[in-house]
């Protein structure tokens, strides 16, 4: 088994060492079409030998094995002529490629294309770059395997190189919605902010273990699965990732999910199961909100996509998704979608966790399961707490889906306790207020009135007054 986080790290500083690269950003971009062309390849090398005469749609040329696997091939100038020509280079090839063959899977490619660039100068750090990728084997089945930690390692750059609200979602996330939404074979199963496809590849593996017994079985699970993803280098690893996880020809679109036609969206584009970690305090394209009906419209990315899940989900479709306290209180716009949340949906648990679960990120994050079809009557809530001793999650102490072992022993017989407890909608505060804390945690909550917060804030800057004023009074003395 190849070291991963120590492949990673070269790529790192052996990208860094080359002028055309700059900042992480681009380096991704520059590992994420590198990845993608060794692991379809490897993927390219397998169904050889399973299908009879298949045939894959990169040109033998350009295929990796034949220019990159030999650690002694070609490198210097030649190796970014190879790359980079403008009529007979790889880059240019493969924006034009045409496969009759398999023409969505061709179309797949140019998309990747279209969309990355080869910063690298330098033909002799590309090679070594190429050669430490080489250290992968994808066909292997331990290397597949632990391939999931070679994306948590490009994704934890890419959340820290990324915008504000843009943060990888850890795997124990992934897994324990997915498993609570359980998907299903043939359901119709959709991330419409996709990322790297992290929630896609665990809704696969959930139904394969499940469900998938014979190759029909397996032919529906392929038609399942769909992605939108607008980030280009996102768009690029998830891709990767859903090849390597056996979607030969994935459905995955390059495409802004909140610029999808609102008032077109029908029976046909609907879906069974929705899981996502929608964008939160991201910027969106201009004049995006028109799209949506006028009591909703706002800038705020995570609540456009609350209105735009509803809508795509079927009468009877379940949907997980990842939601700051931001987007579960508020009023004006906010109120309303909660509204119509509550009554086209039955929202029935709601999982607080704790500030550090998206570390670096301090942001408190929930994760809400509901049902379309018929309004919520009462929520579940559940207070996932950090392991005993520890302070907080961390890069080096992230949350483990071990952990959630007593919410799963929970979610088929509830009742309440030091954890769990449950609210009408009628008793909800005004405005829907989903932002419910924990009765047994000793804080007592009340609803102040304008002047009643005026009063209080008086009170703290009298406290505040008094204690600099002692201060003061101290080191005058001395």
């Amino acid at each position: 088994m190849p070291n991963i986080s120590s492949i990673i790290k070269n790529v790192r500083n052996i990208m860094r060492q080359d002028r055309g690269v700059s900042g992480d950003a681009q380096r991704l971009e520059q590992l994420g079409w590198l990845l993608f062309l060794k692991i379809l390849d490897d993927k390219d090398q397998e169904l050889e030998l399973i299908r009879d005469r298949y045939q894959s749609v990169i040109p033998a040329k350009f295929q990796w094995r034949h220019w990159a696997a030999d650690p002694e091939g070609i490198t210097g100038e030649e190796l970014i002529l190879f790359i980079d020509h403008p009529t007979d280079g790889l880059f240019a090839a493969l924006r034009s490629l045409k496969a009759p063959h398999a023409p969505q899977r061709a179309a797949l490619v140019r998309e990747v294309f279209d969309g990355s660039n080869n910063y690298m100068k330098s033909g002799y750090e590309l090679r070594k770059v190429i050669n430490q990728l080489n250290g992968f084997d994808f066909n292997n089945s331990e290397d597949r395997h632990v391939f999931g930690t070679v994306y948590e390692s490009i994704l934890v750059e890419l959340r820290d190189a990324g915008n504000k609200g843009e943060y990888y979602t850890p795997r124990a996330i992934t897994q324990l919605m997915t498993q609570m939404t359980a998907p299903k074979l043939g359901d119709k199963i959709l991330d419409p902010a996709a990322g790297t496809g992290g929630f896609l590849s665990a809704a696969i593996d959930y139904i394969r273990e499940k469900e998938v017994r014979t190759l029909d079985d397996e032919a529906i699970l392929q038609q399942s699965i769909t992605g939108w993803e607008l980030k280009p280098v996102s768009y690029v690893l998830g891709l990767t990732n859903l090849i390597l996880h056996g979607i030969d020809v994935p459905d995955w679109h390059y495409l802004d999910s909140l610029k999808t036609e609102y008032n077109a969206i029908g029976p046909r584009q609907q879906v069974d199961c929705i899981l996502a970690n929608p964008p939160f305090g991201a910027s969106i394209a201009d004049g995006v909100e028109t799209n949506f009906p006028q009591s909703f419209r706002c800038r705020e990315s995570a609540d456009l996509f609350i209105i735009l899940m509803i809508q795509l989900l079927k009468p009877g479709g379940r949907c997980a998704i990842v939601l700051p306290d931001g987007c579960i209180t508020g009023d004006g716009y906010k109120e309303r979608i909660r509204e119509k949340l509550l009554t086209d949906c039955n929202l029935h648990t709601i999982i607080r966790l704790p500030q550090s679960t998206f570390f670096p990120a301090t942001v408190s994050t929930n994760l809400l399961f509901f049902e379309k079809g018929t309004p919520t009557k009462e929520i579940w809530y559940w207070e996932h707490r950090l392991p005993e001793g520890q302070k907080s999650y961390s890069k080096t102490k992230a949350i483990q889906f071990e952990e959630f072992a007593p919410l799963m022993k929970w979610w088929g017989k509830r009742k309440e306790s030091d954890v769990a407890w449950k609210v009408k909608v009628g008793d909800l505060k005004r405005g829907f207020d989903l932002d419910v804390k924990n009765p047994t945690s000793g804080i007592e909550e009340r609803e102040l009135s304008v002047n009643d917060c005026l009063t209080e804030f008086r009170k703290s800057l009298e406290r505040l007054g008094k204690a600099l004023a002692a201060v003061e009074k101290e080191y005058a003395d001395k």
